[in-house]
Parts: structure tokens; sequence; C-alpha cells
């Protein structure tokens, strides 16, 4: 019988983890909690659990159960000396005995297959890597890394992963995390961190990954505190929620900042100008005098009567304990509760010095007299904050007052509706009016605080948005995941510096991502034109793929322009993988008509892609984090002058430019933005 290759006896051991697996799910579902609870409460928390555990343990058909292994040079276990070969893959699996099959890719022992190098092997004789198609081991690949004769060599399979075609949601990283990436997806819970990350260089999967990876080593901390993924729109929130589970976590929870915010209806948009100041630090100072702009001090004493007996509370101890309540760094509502626990304090003092011994007992009942509710409302009034903003905005008085010093007279104008509503159902809120709510809410009662956040695309937030999301982690920590160059609303942050301490992180590192592992060589260094006219302190972004990739510019006649862009998506559709046609916003109806007189069916962003439906009509507005193998671009010049000013159209565009995996056609029949307009050069 012919000796069996490395190959098979690989296979076999991917069949035999399978089938532990499965058997893992098997013992999962045959659980009995009969008699287990001790109440039903209990029982229904344990069904919850072993649901979970169940799920976890599904087997994707068409995902490597493991993608490597590490061969070490000496035993991790002294007692052990079987124990130096560990297959790395996407979750733990074990056998009937409770030896590991397949080591979790997060467990410290797999850390040296993203680190180790041949200047710095970590005790690892052989890594391997494995090739797949589907779910079927292909391939196999070794490096021998305490061999100093071997000469060090870049991987073909790592380089064929990361340029293979998809089709489906967003691609994990799982099996092509870099060393520079590994450092940041293992890097302490308690520690923020901020990456700047070019495009395609997977700062956004790095941030998956870096939640999954947390939950591991925390799992029960993060179980209480909790964990969120907050991302731009809910279309981009369906693509990546489908990578998690291929990391083993089923269950984070994810919003977007809008839905974070959402204390009230959101009907209305607000112009440029009026969001921008809206969305302006300075507003929280705006908000906190006005939340406090209802205090009074006392106009009388407050005299409590109790059975036959008056007891008096002076109106200069009143302004006393109002004072220090004041002076105090207590949340608003806070203070409320406390200020009739301290004159009802005041109370039994006086009853102490009359020899009587009062108790807790009766504190709590002063606290609750009507002459002391009384006071409590002339001074220190209960505040809604939905009505304050309400007011705020409608009042030109009141703004005016509460803004003195801190916004201009134009500036209040801006803000102020044109015409005041009714009352809070009534108004039309806009998107940053929510926001102002969530602050004044905030000044009022604390927020509660997470675990741990990751914001993406981070760039495109408001100093109040940033606000509402560090509120969201103030006792936590966060990973803030952004593109300067990608800062596509008027009000994105100007730099790192300043959204991290709008978050209320100035200590946070920051990274900075330029290896490109997606976009292809001819497509980033083409859209690299526009970094000096978008942000021309960050780094040329370089692709590490061995492919350059295809880049083709057409210029049509104008009258021409709608079927020659369907005509280039049929083209692209021609090769393996997905398409995305991007547009600005106003030419997508023109374009889903000129693809449906092609034959050309299409899919809205969100929709996940399939064999039978790979096209996706993509409106500028909502292309950021997406990607496909072969993008058409409609008239970039549309995609700048549908944006406010030209510096944001210049980054919308960018975005745009930059989410091809394999290749770019650029369609135009205006003249290109001037960054552009050289000619190509060869590759």
């Amino acid at each position: 019988m012919p000796a069996r290759s490395p190959l098979d006896t690989e296979r076999d051991h991917l069949a035999a983890s399978r089938a532990a697996l499965r058997a893992m799910r098997a013992d999962a579902e045959s659980l009995d909690l009969t008699d287990v609870a001790p109440n039903w409460v209990s029982a229904e928390v344990l069904r919850g659990d072993i649901a979970v555990r169940i799920k976890s343990l599904a087997d994707l058909a068409h995902t490597p159960l493991f993608f490597g292994r590490l061969d070490y040079l000496h035993a991790l276990d002294e007692d052990d000396e079987s124990g130096n070969r560990f297959y790395i893959g996407r979750r733990h699996v074990h056998d009937a005995d409770g030896d590991p099959m397949v080591i979790d890719w997060r467990a410290p022992v797999s850390q040296p297959f993203y680190r180790a190098t041949k200047r710095d092997p970590q005790d690892i004789e052989l890594r391997r890597r494995f090739g797949y198609d589907g779910g079927e081991l292909t391939a196999y690949e070794d490096e021998h890394l305490s061999d100093r004769e071997e000469a060090e060599k870049s991987s073909a399979l790592l380089q064929r992963e990361i340029e293979r075609p998809r089709v489906g949601p967003m691609r994990d990283i799982v099996a092509t995390i870099q060393p520079e990436q590994d450092e940041i997806v293992r890097a302490p819970l308690s520690g923020s961190v901020c990456v700047q990350g070019a495009p395609g260089t997977g700062k956004t999967a790095v941030g998956l990954h870096r939640v999954a990876y947390l939950l591991y080593s925390h799992r029960e901390r993060l179980a209480r505190s909790g964990t969120l993924v907050v991302g731009p729109n809910r279309s981009f929130l369906r693509y990546i929620e489908q990578v998690l589970p291929a990391l083993g976590e089923m269950e984070v929870k994810q919003a977007t900042v809008d839905e974070l915010v959402a204390h009230v209806e959101v009907r209305g948009t607000d112009p440029a100008t009026a969001a921008g100041i809206k969305g302006d630090a300075r507003m929280a100072e705006v908000l906190r005098r006005a939340v406090r702009s209802g205090l009074r001090m006392p106009s009388e004493p407050v005299v409590v009567v109790r059975g036959s007996r008056r007891w008096r509370v002076p109106v200069y101890e009143l302004e006393e304990i109002i004072r220090e309540l004041q002076s105090r760094d207590m949340r608003y509502g806070s203070a409320r509760e406390a200020l009739p626990q301290r004159i009802a304090h005041a109370v039994l003092v006086q009853m102490e010095r009359a020899g009587e011994a009062p108790d807790d007992r009766v504190q709590n009942a002063v606290a609750r007299t009507p002459a002391v509710k009384a006071a409590v409302k002339e001074c220190w009034p209960q505040v809604d904050p939905a009505k304050l903003v309400l007011r705020l905005l409608s009042d030109a008085d009141f703004l005016a007052e509460q803004a003195d010093g801190i916004l201009d007279p134009e500036e209040q104008k801006a803000v102020l509706w044109s015409k005041p509503p009714r009352g809070v159902k009534s108004a039309r809120w806009s998107p940053a009016d929510a926001v102002l709510i969530d602050e004044a809410r905030d000044l009022v009662e604390r927020t509660g605080s997470l675990g741990h956040v990751v914001l993406d695309e981070a760039q495109d937030l408001s100093p109040m948005q940033y606000r509402a999301v560090g509120r969201r982690c103030s006792t936590g920590s966060v990973t803030i995941l952004g593109d300067i160059a990608q800062g596509t609303t008027p009000w994105a942050t100007p730099s790192w510096a300043a959204a991290l301490a709008h978050l209320g992180k100035p200590e946070a590192a920051v990274e900075e991502l330029t290896q490109g592992f997606r976009v292809p060589r001819k497509v980033i260094a083409y859209a690299s034109r526009l970094l000096p006219a978008i942000a021309p302190e960050l780094s040329e972004a370089t692709s590490i793929r061995d492919s350059p990739g295809s880049l083709d510019v057409r210029n049509v006649p104008a009258g021409e322009l709608a079927g020659a862009v369907a005509a280039a998506c049929a083209q692209a559709l021609e090769h393996e993988g997905s398409v995305g046609l991007i547009a600005a916003d106003a030419r997508v109806p023109v374009l889903a008509r000129a693809l449906a007189d092609a034959g050309l069916a299409h899919l809205t962003p969100g929709e996940e892609t399939s064999a039978g439906a790979r096209l996706t009509l993509v409106p500028a507005s909502l292309a950021k984090g997406l990607e496909y193998d072969y993008v058409v671009l409609d008239e970039p010049a549309a995609v700048v002058d549908g944006e406010p000013d030209e510096r944001t159209g210049l980054r919308r565009l960018y975005v745009a430019l930059t989410r091809a995996v394999s290749g770019l056609a650029i369609v135009h029949a205006a003249e290109l933005p001037e960054p552009l307009r050289a000619p190509l050069r060869s590759w």
C-alpha cells in the first residue's frame, strides 16, 4: 500500500475535527436541564445559554475549520511530549477525551502563527498554512522558522487568500492577519486604541477581530459590562455582522450613532451650516447652562411640622446647601435627588440639639414632607431634556442667554427653527438635534458605560457625536477605526487628537496602517493622487498584493454615458466575484433604468450577493466600508459636485475609488477632477 501523503493526513485530521465538533454540538443538544435550576427564571437563563452554545458549535461548511498548524520545538507541557503540535482555527475543538484538536486563533498558544519570523521564531519549528477551496483542504505550505539554512520567503497561499475573489459578505482576515494588525487585535482591554488606516488595510476587520479577541480573553467581565460595535449606517452593519460568527462570536450588539441617541423620532434634516454648529463641542457648554438655568435660590425658609414641634431651616442655610450641591461634579438629577435629604439632615441636626434621637427613617420621612418637596420644586425644578432642547431651538431670547459668549448672533440664528413646533412630538427633529437631547439627558442623569466600544468610520463624526459615543465607554475602553482622508461630512474631524479629546480618551495610542491588502497597486496609486488635496499629512498607502489589478479610465460622449456604464458592468460580470456600480446619489435612478434596459439585475447595499446576483448599485454616500471585486465608477465629477464643498467631494471620490479588490473601471463624460487628469503611467 502506498504511503499516505502529508495532504491526505491533514485531510484526515480535518475530517476528524469536524466529527469532533459535531459530537460537541450533539452533547450540548442532549443536555437535560430537568431539576438542574432552582426556579423557572434560572432555567430560562440556562436554556438561553445552551441555545447560544449550540449555535456557536455549528460547522460552517464553506469556512475552513483550521487554517494553520504550529509545531513547537519544545512541548509546552513538560509532562506531555506530544503537546507541541497545534492546529490553529476559528474556534476550539476537542475530542472525546478533552484533548484539543483545533486551537482557537485567540488563544496565547496561537499568537506565534501571526508574529513568529525567521529572526524571532518564538520556539516554532514549523509553521504550516493550508489552502482551501470552499471547505475542502487543497494545499499546504511550510516554513521552518528555526532552520537558519532555509531562506525566508513570502507565502504564496497567504497571497492567494488575500487576492481571492469573494461573493457574499465582507471577508474576515483571521487567516491572513499580519504582525502589525495582530498587535492591535491583542492590545490590552484596559487601553484605548485609535487605528488610522488607509483604504484596504483591513482596519474594520482588525476592529472586529479585536472584539472577538477581547470577548475570548475577558468573557465574564465583558458579559457584565457589555460590548458594542458602532458603524456609520445600517447597511454597513449588515455587512460586518456576517464576519463575527466565523470568528467564534455569535452575539455582539451593533448600532449606528443615530440609533444610540434615538430618544425622539427623527423626521427632519439640517442645512450643513446648522448641522455643523449643532455638532460643535461648544454646544455642550450651552446645554450645561440651559440645564441649570432654572435653578433658584430660596425666597423663604422651610418649616417642617412633626407632631407638636416645628423645625425651621433658614434661607441662608438653604442657600449654602444649594451652592454646595452646585459646586460638586454631580449630574443635575442626582443633585436634585440629594437636595431633600440635605434639607432633612439640617432638620435632624436641630432635633439632636434639642435632645431627640432621630434615625434614618425620620430623615427619610422629613425629606418626603410637603414643605421640603415644595422647596425642592421651587429651587431645583425637574428638567425634561427634549423639552429643554425644544425651548433652546425655539426661543431666541432663551438661546441668546445660554449661548452668550459662546455662539455669535449669526450662529444662534442659524440653529433656531424658523417655525417653532407646538411640542416635542410634533417637532421635526434632525439627527443633530437628537445628539443635543442625548447630551442634555447625560447632564441630568449619567449615561451607562460599556466595557468596550468599537467605533468604525470614526472620521465622519461631529464633536458632539464623539461625546455621545464617549459617554457609552466612559469607564471602559474604545477601539477607534477610520481614515482622515475618507472624512466625507463638512464636520469631519481634522485630526485624531481632536477626536480622542472629544471622546474623553486623549491618552489612546494612535496606530497607522499603510500596507494595503485589498486595493490593488494600480488602483491605490491612482486614488492617492487625491491625498495632497484632501489629507496632505497622511502617508500614501502601499499594496502588498502581487497582482497590480486592472484600471481602466474611459471617456465617452455625454449622451452615451449611461449605456457605456451598463456595458462596463456587463464586462465586469464576466469575471469571477462581486461587482459594485458606484455613482453620485443623484444619478442612481438614471443608472437603475440603464441597467434594467441592458437586462442587468442589481442589488442595493446591504443585500447579500450570491452566485446568481453579483451586481450592486451603490450610491456614493453609502459606499464607505464596502468592497467589491470589481468596481465601475460613474462620472467622478458628479460625485464631487454632489457634496457641499470641494474638499468633502474629493474625499467622497477617494472613498469610491478605493472600493475595488481586483479591478476598477471609470466611465466619464465630464472632465475629471484636476488631480486625476494626468495620463496613466504603466505598471
